[in-house]
């Protein structure tokens, strides 16, 4: 490094990537490596994580983050993710379940309007291939240019207040490719079946886990676990741990959220910062139940106790389940994700009874029976979203990096991208660092 001293914020893929390239120090405060893309093993009946499954398998395999598939990349990320570690590919298989109707709809709406019924159907086909062109200025805005009053009333309104945690209506567009309207496909999905799109329609997945990647990552790099940024000291270079060691820095590549690493620097901008969401994920291991369908996971615009999505780990692979189930298939490992605005987080008491609600509405559908394990995780940053408008990001990029302070990755640029894509950048950013 010619002398320069450049640590690494977060041990996630970002910065195990950065750290694998470079052979710079990362501190991580957890004590495994992963961050949100991490799996861990729980036993039926019992509460304690485990980050490596057993020799005899008896336990359900969760992530901390919900379901983390590997979509898209390019084509040399995913030629290093398989020479690591096996992979499988998948078929996405998700629907939108509207559970007061018992109806699944597959996966983009727009695309399946066959399913509805005909009235409905006919309106929002019409409002579709009629909609307006004008620029929108917030979500809501482009979600009624883009699909009309009838899908958004029936589904994306309801959906989005949910998965936004009421922001759609005031924050700037976003995720256009992830539901995309391509007209003659609209057309067709009213009469007749139509192929998948999007952006995750294939994936793939580590065959032991998520965890194997990162762990395996990790072992080539230098981590230092269990290293909390407390705060980072622009004027001495220094970052200072909670438990209360430092590490002085010339330049500083961080993957904290961007929200974060301002709070943390005591730096600010003339704007206001740009907002995100929290997402609550309950992690279920269960008998399945009677009714559990077969999709990877499903969009729910209309539940009860407040959560948008639940997916379905062991429908993608049956790695998820206990080892005496994985040819019986009598067993379900599910998450359920719930969002929030802004660190609302929920006291231990309100998860507790969210999670009873939850599991108690799950049973009604007839998607699970008996609880054999359940666990919440918290996401602080779960979800990153702009103000119409903002220039918040560019400038509080620009800021940090005035204090050689670099951000990257998904939360650390403020932006969606997949594992792959994550890699992508570490990968580049360790090159850079280690040719200084």
């Amino acid at each position: 490094m010619k002398g320069t001293n450049t640590p690494i914020l977060g041990a996630g893929m970002t910065g195990l990537a950065t750290g694998w390239a470079s052979g710079l120090p990362i501190y991580e405060a957890q004590g495994v490596p992963g961050g949100i893309c991490s799996s861990y093993c729980i036993r039926p009946l019992r509460d304690n994580r485990m980050y490596m499954s057993p020799e005899d398998g008896e336990v359900y395999r969760f992530e901390i983050g919900g379901g983390h598939w590997i979509f898209g990349g390019d084509p040399a990320i995913l030629h290093f993710i398989r020479s690591i570690t096996p992979v499988k590919s998948y078929q996405r298989n998700s629907s939108v379940f509207f559970s007061k109707k018992d109806l699944y709809v597959p996966y983009p709406i727009q695309n399946h309007l066959g399913y509805l019924d005909k009235e409905i159907a006919s309106k929002a086909l019409t409002e579709i291939v009629t909609a307006p062109k004008e620029t929108p200025r917030t979500m809501s805005e482009w979600l009624e240019r883009s699909f009309g009053p009838t899908l958004v009333e029936l589904f994306f309104a309801p959906f989005h207040e949910r998965y936004t945690a009421g922001l759609w209506t005031r924050i700037a567009p976003q995720d256009a490719y992830k539901s995309p309207v391509d007209i003659p496909l609209v057309i067709q999905g009213a009469f007749d079946r139509t192929p998948p799109v999007g952006y995750n329609t294939t994936y793939i997945y580590p065959q032991k886990g998520l965890n194997t990647l990162a762990h395996k990552m990790a072992r080539r790099c230098d981590v230092r676990y269990e290293k909390q940024v407390a705060q980072i000291n622009i004027h001495r270079k220094e970052v200072l741990f909670t438990d209360g060691s430092g590490a002085r820095y010339d330049t500083l590549i961080s993957t904290l959220p961007l929200t974060k690493a301002m709070e943390m620097a005591s730096l600010e901008v003339d704007e206001r910062p740009d907002c995100y969401t929290s997402v609550l994920v309950l992690n279920i291991g269960a008998e399945r139940g009677v009714r559990c369908p077969d999709e990877h996971w499903l969009y729910i615009p209309d539940t009860d106790s407040g959560f948008h999505r639940v997916g379905f780990y062991s429908n993608v692979d049956a790695l998820f389940l206990p080892r005496s189930s994985q040819t019986t298939n009598d067993r379900v490992s599910i998450y359920v994700e719930r969002a929030y605005w802004n660190r609302e987080k929920p006291s231990d008491e309100e998860i507790k009874a969210y999670s009873k609600e939850a599991i108690k509405e799950l049973r009604s559908w007839g998607f699970i029976e008996e609880v054999e394990a359940m666990d919440p995780t918290w996401i602080e940053v779960a979800y990153t979203w702009s103000w119409p408008g903002s220039k918040w990001r560019t400038k509080a990029l620009k800021l940090l990096e005035k204090h050689n302070i670099y951000q990257i990755g998904r939360y650390g640029r403020w932006v969606f991208q997949g594992i792959a894509e994550s890699i992508r950048d570490g990968f580049f950013m360790g090159s850079a660092m280690k040719n200084l």
